[in-house]
Order: structure tokens, then C-alpha cells, then sequence
């Protein structure tokens, strides 16, 4: 058992706080960036415009990030409390709102310079995964998305909840839904399994469904809304909706001249 007492603050310069939380972003963005420069980009226009995008990515997700949030999981608390909608810095993100913010952010940047979308989103997809990794164990330090009481000998104690031994859930996240999935998109990408526009996107969407809808299970879900139909968190269903998504859009692209 391990027993989890970080502080969520990881710097403190004269009471400007850094938190680990801000930190897993801006690591996410830059490592994403420069292998996705380094590594995937073989194309000297794309290569040229991905440092534009990346401004675009970085809106639409603290945008859609935090709208998702706001609508999906505590509408009612924000409408009575309108100004702390803007308070990023206190916490509350969406990913999947994160993930609609990117989607939204890159189509008008890729209709702006006449390119197709999908080449963009592809590319996001093979690097999401390394955002989604550091942001989960951001997760774990914070103490927040924790799982449920258990007694296996990797439980963990997060002593700002309560004492009870619980599922790391945040870990399990952050090996399925980031080092796996970057390992699995990056293997069919460099493959060329597929190199039709769109399909890695599609990909994307179903496997980190899949794991997503499968961790849940282990995680405690959000208080103010609870278990929803079936039994099911809320995560879960719009996991079970872009996971619906993702197969059309691999049909669709996969068999597309």
C-alpha cells in the first residue's frame, strides 16, 4: 500500500503558486510538439504550419476543456456561481471537452490554410496520448479522480480524502489511456497499417474509449452526479458516444478512394 500525500503545489515563489497540474500541460504541449516535429512530419508545409496550430490546440483545449466541464459535470453549481466559470486555475477540466475544443480549434485552422483536417487531427492523435499520461499522474499527485475502496497490495491512501485504501485509478489511466495507447497508434502509424487522413483519428477515439470505459469501473465517480443509467458513470457514456464516433469515422475513412 502506498500512501499518497503530495502537495498539489509544486512551486511557490512569493505566493505565485506552480502546481503539478500546469506543469503536466505544458509538458504535455511541448514534448507532443517537438516529436510530432521531430519524428512525424515529413511534409515541409505541415511541418511549416504546425507551430501555428499548436496556439489553435492550446485554446481549444483550455476552452473546450473547460466549457465541457462546466456543462457535462456541474452545470447547475456554475450557473449559480457564473464568474468561477473562468477560474481555470481552481481546477475542473473535461478531457472529452478538451478533446471537442481540439477537434473545433483544428478544422477552422485547417479550413483557414486549405489543408485537410484530418492530416492535422492524425497527428494529434499519435501525440495526445503523452498529454494525457503527464495529466493523469497530475491527477494522482492531486489526489482527484480516485478510485474505489479495495485492498490489492498496490492500493493507495490518499490521506487528503479520507484513509481508505483505494484503486490507483489515476495510474491506470495514465498506462492505458497514455503510454499504451501512444505505443499502439504509433506502431500502426509508423507501420503504414493505414495512411488514409482520418483513420488514426478514428483509432484514437475507439481505443481510448475502450480503456476509458473500462477504468471507470475502478473509479469513485463524481459526486454531484453520480451513477446514470445502467448503472454507469457519466464518463462512461460519452465514452460509449465517441467510441459509436470512432467506428463510423473508421469505416468511413478507412474505405474512402
Amino acid at each position: 500500500m502506498f500512501i499518497n500525500n503530495f502537495d498539489p503545489v509544486a512551486f511557490d515563489f512569493f505566493s505565485f503558486e506552480i502546481r503539478w497540474y500546469s506543469i503536466a500541460y505544458i509538458l504535455g504541449i511541448i514534448l507532443g510538439w517537438v516529436y510530432c516535429k521531430k519524428k512525424l512530419i515529413k511534409d515541409t508545409k505541415i511541418l511549416k504550419l504546425f507551430d501555428d496550430l499548436v496556439a489553435y490546440i492550446i485554446i481549444g483545449i483550455i476552452i473546450g476543456g473547460r466549457l465541457g466541464y462546466v456543462l457535462f459535470y456541474n452545470l447547475q453549481y456554475y450557473l449559480e456561481n457564473i464568474s468561477e466559470i473562468f477560474m481555470v486555475w481552481n481546477g475542473g477540466m473535461s478531457f472529452h471537452g478538451g478533446l471537442i475544443g481540439t477537434m473545433v480549434a483544428t478544422y477552422f485552422f485547417s479550413q483557414k490554410h486549405k489543408i485537410n483536417t484530418y492530416i492535422f487531427l492524425d497527428l494529434i492523435s499519435l501525440v495526445a496520448p503523452i498529454g494525457i499520461f503527464f495529466g493523469r499522474i497530475a491527477n494522482f499527485i492531486n489526489s482527484e479522480l480516485y478510485g474505489k475502496e479495495t485492498d490489492i497490495l498496490w492500493s493507495v491512501k490518499f490521506l487528503a480524502i479520507d484513509n481508505i485504501s483505494r484503486h490507483p485509478s489515476q495510474i491506470y489511466e495514465a498506462i492505458f489511456e497514455g503510454l499504451i495507447l501512444f505505443i499502439l497508434l504509433n506502431y500502426i502509424f509508423k507501420k503504414n497499417i493505414s495512411s488514409k487522413p482520418g483513420v488514426i483519428s478514428s483509432l484514437f477515439l475507439i481505443f481510448y474509449s475502450i480503456f476509458r470505459f473500462l477504468i471507470e469501473f475502478f473509479r469513485v465517480p463524481d459526486q454531484q452526479i453520480g451513477y446514470l443509467t445502467f448503472g454507469l458513470s457519466l464518463g462512461q457514456l460519452i465514452s460509449v458516444i465517441f467510441f459509436i464516433f470512432g467506428i463510423y469515422l473508421f469505416f468511413k475513412k478507412n474505405n474512402a478512394a
